[in-house]
């Protein structure tokens, strides 16, 4: 056997490009390398997700899943109404003849966690989360998890899940536009009906707290398939990320003894992928036209529009799930809609938050989809409304909040308000044909 000498060749050493939860479609390093191995490290951290760290993979398995929706399921007025009866005014049909039906259950879709990737059993909503109401379940994880969403989408039309925040690459964004991708790169875009996708989302620390914010923050999510429609049909949801080093087990933060979620909505149920069906409903035709001239859906007086906290209206938004007690460090993550209109004030009686070094009572929702995190430590015991307080949302656009003393003893006159558990029937499921969700058409 020959043996050769060993080459006296020095050993090139040879520069590894950083890697990325899903390699790029270029390659990276290709031209960098002409300025030096700085520059190749510079220009994959710029469009690579930061490398794998010790944090957690946190695994949710979310369906888009149709569903009747009630926005007031007492049926009663129980915040500016003092309890009453809803009135006519209060839900109904614009520009339809004769008597308008209270219309106020309609077809819409909702994000549901599953236990698993088989999307057969519901996964219990836990009891801190009852208020959410419409919302998808809480997406939460700390800075330095991955965020991995099982997503199957029961509706009969295209749907996604696209993050605000978090870091994600194309095949991962969950939203249609033209943006050069092709193949695989696109599947996240628009998901058929009956169909799965598994989004990956990487939490580096510009997704996390900033310098000045608290030791958790709000971003969000909602299908991006087509946007207005999708949203406006219901599928939206919270992701709470905490700051590295601040979270329990369970990704929410050390310092917080309590977290609310409420989403301040101007629901346009004209722009829902259900708006025929709804329609078709409460009259029989899907058209929408009226000797009058268009049907609109109503929830407030004002046309298509459902002024909502959280998918619920006048007062429905159970008191048992934003209820506290004198001293506890409570935490309110705040956002709003995604429609023009959607500009607000968040107002709570009897106590105030701290949000950016500032005591407020009232916040500052100038826009769709603005997310606000703000503190409180609640000392003044008793039941009080929280509502948004611009002039034509106040009736509608309406809630209670109750902080119990110290003791947890309920005082007489927070004893005496009606705290009514309205979740029980707001939701039913519909019908599932053919192993996709649709609706059922009849009429309530």
């Amino acid at each position: 056997m020959e043996v050769r000498p060993a080459s006296r060749r020095p050993v090139r050493r040879v520069e590894r490009p950083v890697r990325c939860p899903e390699p790029p479609a270029r390659p990276l390093v290709r031209g960098a390398r002409l300025v030096g191995s700085a520059l190749v490290l510079l220009a994959a951290t710029a469009r690579c997700a930061p490398p794998a760290s010790r944090g957690r993979t946190r695994t949710y398995y979310l369906a888009a899943d149709p569903v009747l929706w009630d926005y007031a399921p007492t049926g009663n007025n129980l915040t500016l109404g003092m309890g009453k009866p809803l009135e006519k005014i209060d839900f109904g049909l614009v520009g339809l003849p004769g008597r308008s039906p209270q219309a106020r259950v309609l077809e819409k879709a909702i994000y549901r966690a599953y236990t698993d990737s088989t999307f057969t059993k519901l996964k219990p909503r836990p009891a801190r989360w009852r208020h959410l109401g419409m919302l998808g379940p809480v997406i939460r994880a700390a800075v330095g998890d991955t965020i991995v969403v099982w997503f199957k989408n029961n509706t009969a039309f295209p749907a996604s899940v696209h993050p605000h925040g978090v870091f994600y690459d194309k095949k991962s964004e969950g939203a249609m536009y033209l943006d050069g991708t092709s193949g695989a790169d696109r599947a996240d875009d628009s998901v058929p009906p009956g169909g799965t996708y598994r989004y990956v989302w990487p939490v580096p620390e510009r997704a996390g707290p900033g310098p000045d914010d608290p030791s958790s923050i709000l971003w969000l999510y909602h299908s991006h398939t087509h946007e207005s429609a999708d949203v406006n049909a219901g599928l939206v949801g919270p992701i709470l990320i905490t700051r590295r080093g601040m979270a329990r087990p369970d990704g929410s933060p050390k310092d917080v003894d309590r977290e609310f979620v409420t989403l301040f909505a101007s629901i346009n149920e004209g722009a829902s992928q259900y708006f025929e069906r709804n329609l078709e409903r409460y009259t029989g035709d899907s058209t929408g036209r009226g000797p009058k001239g268009p049907i609109l859906f109503h929830g407030d007086g004002s046309g298509d529009f459902f002024d909502s906290m959280n998918g619920l209206m006048y007062g429905n938004l159970p008191v048992s799930s934003l209820t506290m007690k004198v001293g506890e460090h409570v935490r309110w993550y705040v956002f709003s809609f995604t429609n023009l209109i959607d500009q607000h004030s968040p107002h709570w009686h009897g106590n105030t938050v701290l949000i950016d070094g500032q005591r407020k009572d009232l916040l500052d929702l100038d826009g769709p989809f603005i997310t606000l995190t703000a503190d409180m430590v609640p000392d003044d015991p008793g039941t009080w409304l929280y509502h948004c307080h611009v002039a034509e949302h106040v009736r509608a656009m309406s809630a209670r909040y109750r902080v119990l003393p110290v003791d947890g003893v309920v005082p007489a006159d927070t004893a005496k308000a009606r705290t009514d558990d309205p979740l029980a029937g707001v939701v039913k499921d519909l019908a599932v044909d053919g192993g996709v969700a649709g609706a059922k058409q009849q009429r309530p």
